[in-house]
């Protein structure tokens, strides 16, 4: 499988906490994947519903993750996620989004420009969207 990535993009996250909720732009929605929920549920010894919605037809998508009423994810404190070391994919790839482009048959990373941080920080290669490619090739198979 092939794919394509912003060449020229700087970026490192400084764990403001912007992604994890909403924004006067943009209603945020954290999408879990089955396995994802079933492992929070694991490492939190919460039930799936109590941090989760069901979706429908939003495959590979299962639910979707519950918001305070300040709309930021339940597991945010203090700035800082709770459930960093098993967050889900869609939280490891932000502020980049791997979509599929049926008409040239390849993937490719696009970015957010909302992220404060991109155009900051070093440089990503080629090596860094592999890792991120492998990591949803190995999560979504």
């Amino acid at each position: 499988m092939n794919f394509t990535y912003p060449t020229k993009v700087l970026f490192n996250c400084t764990k403001c906490g912007l992604c994890c909720g909403d924004t006067e732009q943009k209603n945020r929605r954290i999408l879990l994947l089955e396995s994802e929920a079933t492992n929070i549920s694991a490492q939190t010894h919460q039930p799936r519903q109590a941090f989760t919605t069901v979706l429908r037809d939003r495959a590979p998508y299962s639910y979707e993750m519950k918001k305070t009423s300040q709309g930021k994810c339940l597991f945010l404190k203090d700035n800082n996620c709770a459930i960093y070391s098993h967050r889900p994919l869609i939280c490891i790839f932000y502020p980049f989004e791997l979509k599929f482009l049926q008409e040239k048959d390849t993937y490719s990373f696009e970015f957010t420009p909302e992220c404060p941080e991109i155009g900051k920080g070093r440089k990503l290669f080629k090596k860094d969207f592999e890792k991120l490619f492998a990591l949803a090739k190995e999560k979504l198979c």
